[in-house]
């Protein structure tokens, strides 16, 4: 399938490399799963116990090219995106409009830059401007890690970049700079514990 941004640019993951396969984390606490199912499964149990209403945002596509192998399959052979995408989540939590991004990192010393984009910084500067939640949680996914930081807090490291200095956060600037986010079974990710104390 190929994709394209609105400007016709053909989208190509920089995550995804030809040569190398990701591999999900079998650790035994997480059994495989990604950041986006913790998140899911930890929004579902809010919803269900009327904690927060969150879902994830779906990714703007205008579909151009569609094949029918059988009757009863489609295959999506082209698409592209209809506009940058903003942030991963959002939603109403005790009256408050959050809005929110999800990395992880396999990195065990530093958060890159390079996974946030110029757009999204964009659209959590507006959500903080009308009295609105915006933050980054990032998932160290080798240390089996989170952390919750305030969207402040990351333009001050996206400005830094941007003046020239280190395109990336250290684990100890985040260590610092945001609140840690023990990992358990029920919720598997309690960052409304977190907003709390923002």
């Amino acid at each position: 399938m190929t994709i394209n941004y609105p400007n016709g640019k053909k989208f190509i993951p920089s995550a995804i490399q030809p040569s190398s396969k990701k591999k999900k984390d079998f650790s035994f606490s997480n059994r495989g799963k990604t950041l986006e199912d913790e998140l899911n499964e930890t929004n579902e149990y809010y919803l269900q116990r009327g904690l927060a209403v969150v879902h994830k945002k779906p990714v703007p596509l205008q579909i151009v090219k569609v094949e029918y192998p059988s009757r009863s399959a489609a295959v999506i052979r082209e698409a592209y995106f209809r506009s940058p995408s903003t942030t991963d989540y959002n939603g109403v939590w005790n009256g408050k409009y959050i809005d929110f991004e999800a990395k992880e990192t396999e990195n065990k010393t530093s958060f890159p830059l390079k996974n946030i984009h110029e757009h999204q910084i964009h659209h959590m500067s507006q959500v903080v401007k009308q009295n609105g939640m915006a933050f980054l949680i990032i998932r160290f996914s080798s240390l089996q890690r989170y952390f919750v930081m305030r969207f402040e807090s990351l333009e001050f490291f996206w400005d830094r970049m941007l003046a020239g200095e280190r395109k990336s956060i250290t684990l100890q600037e985040i260590e610092e700079n945001a609140f840690e986010i023990k990992s358990g079974a029920f919720p598997p990710i309690d960052y409304l514990s977190i907003l709390q104390q923002l």
